[in-house]
């Protein structure tokens, strides 16, 4: 999606909480005029007080080098802006400069996103991008400054050095100048939301999510893009609902996202929602919510078009019906159709595509909106054609998928789809110039190969290779004779019925998909 992979996550630097669960009493923090390190450090006053606005968006935008970068300047005296903070009667709402407390916090901490804060705060379920990404700022911090605790060690040496010395006043004398918001809480978001659309503005997705961030879709997938784990944006429901959130949360977030990816791909055994990054799933998480939601009249649309949940059930039923269009996908539940993922949802290269993926939820979850039952069984009746189609013209479908503009790739994916299976089902196999017209594509597309390649083999290509030969020696259904994912869902099925006196011996059994062994069969 064209999103960098290497961001430090430092959301665990500086606690949420909602503006309106504000106390009585006041705090006096109205003339301090500056922050310093010393208020991270224990015994600090302002540190401890400082919280994120609940809608404010993760605190993962900065590479390595621009978090080093940061500290490097407050080290040598250069030019910060000011931080800019709203007062309740509580907490210190940061409306502004999170980033640049949170990597200032995190230098003391010595944690980069995989330290004893953020290992709490995330549940101790760290995925390996976010854990390479902190030892790289560590690297980085001890080559060319040094960490917190060895330069304040330095500040009972005589003998130090003076530039050290110098350095080591900076660090003790220095301070981000603060500017202070007045006025209520509406007057702190709607700064919130002028000053976040300058400098580093939001992106449409997290605007959308801040905007609607009561919205039960908005709630649902900020819990399971983080499996439930992190600031809690349910905590204000009964705790009856907000762990059922929670566990929810957890089983489609592995549903989704489990196992990691690992580039060259080694294995078939790969996630059905792609990279489990935030910031490039979490739009292909409301999208599928959306899907999964929607009833006959396509209704709703989007995020905005739903209520406001005022007690998380709105929430739960937002997961649930996602769940159940997932275990139409997935696992081993009766109804089950066991699609492979590196047939289904990943491109010639190995790459998780976004639109396949969302196109072929799209038309499942209209076929389950509209009870179309006959739907599955025709799917079934001619999925060997289908796979064999979607891996042979795997370059072609992607490229057909390229021509569409963006926006419009998912719904033209779910059509050709729903096109292609209903020429298959007429026992009509189409040629490359008719699958390019069921795209709704004129003329002709020509697919080229890179005539730009190094002679080192590139991860793509790897992988390319790897899915290759590996789906030529990968089990197949012996009812469907489509492609059986081995690893998330199988079912084992008698070939003479129990009710007919078969065993439960081995040569008695064969693998199928759920849904071939409970519904085709029967």
């Amino acid at each position: 999606m064209g999103i960098r992979s290497n961001l430090v996550n430092l959301d665990a630097m500086i606690k949420r909480e909602d503006f309106a669960t504000s106390g009585e009493e006041s705090s006096s923090f109205e003339n301090v005029s500056t922050i310093s390190l010393r208020d991270f450090t224990k015994g600090g006053l302002i540190g401890p007080s400082l919280r994120k606005p609940d809608f404010q968006r993760e605190t993962n935008h900065w590479s390595p080098e621009q978090v080093v970068s940061l500290i490097e300047c407050f080290i040598n005296g250069d030019l910060i802006p000011s931080v800019i903070l709203w007062q309740s009667p509580t907490y210190l709402f940061v409306i502004d400069g999170g980033h640049r407390l949170s990597v200032l916090r995190s230098w003391i901490e010595d944690d980069y996103g995989d330290g004893h804060i953020s290992q709490s705060f995330f549940g101790y379920q760290i995925n390996k991008e976010q854990k390479k990404n902190a030892d790289k700022v560590r690297r980085l911090i001890n080559n060319k400054i040094g960490s917190w605790k060895q330069l304040s060690a330095k500040s009972d040496d005589e003998n130090i050095d003076p530039v050290e010395r110098k350095k080591l006043n900076a660090i003790i004398t220095r301070g981000l100048p603060i500017q202070w918001v007045k006025g209520d809480a509406d007057k702190a978001e709607s700064s919130f939301f002028k000053i976040n659309t300058k400098g580093t503005p939001l992106d449409d997705i997290e605007e959308l999510i801040l905007r609607n961030r009561k919205k039960p879709l908005a709630i649902a997938s900020r819990a399971v893009i983080r499996s439930g784990k992190g600031h809690r944006y349910w905590s204000s429901f009964t705790e009856t609902n907000a762990e059922k959130i929670e566990e929810l949360s957890k089983s489609l977030h592995s549903a989704l996202f489990d196992p990691e990816m690992q580039r060259p791909i080694k294995t078939l055994d790969l996630p059905l929602g792609g990279p489990k990054s935030v910031r490039t799933a979490i739009q292909a998480l409301i999208d599928l919510m959306l899907v999964a939601n929607q009833n006959q009249q396509g209704l709703p649309k989007k995020i905005e078009d739903t209520p406001e949940d005022t007690d998380g059930t709105e929430t739960i039923s937002v997961l649930n019906k996602t769940i159940a269009l997932v275990k139409r996908v997935t696992g081993n539940d009766g109804g089950s159709l066991g699609l492979h993922p590196a047939v289904f949802f990943y491109g010639p290269s190995g790459r998780h595509s976004g639109p396949m993926f969302m196109g072929t939820m799209m038309l499942i979850g209209r076929k389950l909106a509209n009870n179309d039952k006959a739907f599955f069984a025709k799917f079934t009746s001619v999925r060997q054609k289908l796979e064999a189609i979607l891996i042979e013209k795997k370059d072609l479908i992607s490229t057909i998928l390229q021509k569409n503009i963006s926006s419009k790739r998912v719904e033209r994916y779910a059509q050709f789809l729903d096109e292609l299976i209903k020429r298959l089902v007429e026992n009509n196999t189409p040629t490359e110039q008719e699958l390019v017209a069921l795209a709704g594509l004129d003329g002709k597309i020509v697919i080229g190969v890179d005539g730009n390649a190094g002679k080192a083999f590139s991860d793509d290509a790897k992988s390319e290779v790897f899915i290759t030969a590996a789906l030529k020696s990968s089990l197949k259904c012996s009812i469907c004779s489509g492609y059986l994912d081995m690893d998330k869902s199988v079912s084992y099925d008698h070939i003479i019925r129990a009710r007919e006196g078969g065993t439960g011996t081995s040569d008695n059994c064969s693998l199928t998909h759920p849904y071939c062994n409970q519904s085709v069969k029967n």
